[in-house]
């Protein structure tokens, strides 16, 4: 079964002194992760998101369409990158969200997709 693992940091996890320094640890863990994901052919996609002041969202409201700057809401963590894998269960999944490195105040989403 694919689940999608969505990792979630806060606005201000790298804005610090050492900011860049976690930024490179943290991002280095997750290439690690990665490349072990695919080598065993669990990983299907993934990757990471650019920050929210990149982000436009698209609200349809009454049949109408507007662009609005930012993410569609307004939160003090954002949503940095995923993992789609595909595992037999959610406890392998949840196994493997365990690993997904975070920095200290982040958290990792796990939920199935659709099966159409």
């Amino acid at each position: 079964m694919q689940y999608m693992i969505l990792v979630y940091e806060p606005e201000e996890a790298y804005a610090t002194a050492d900011g860049q320094a976690k930024l490179t640890d943290i991002v280095a863990r997750h290439m690690a992760l990665a490349a072990e994901l695919q080598a065993q052919g669990i990983q299907k996609d993934g990757g990471g998101l650019q920050g929210t002041e990149t982000a436009t969202t698209v609200v349809t409201l009454n049949g109408q369409q507007t662009l609005h700057d930012g993410p569609f809401a307004e939160t003090r963590e954002h949503l940095g990158g995923y993992y789609l894998i595909d595992v037999p269960n959610l406890d392998d999944a949840l196994a493997i969200a365990k690993r997904v490195p975070v920095i200290d105040g982040g958290k990792v989403e796990v939920r199935p997709l659709i099966v159409h």
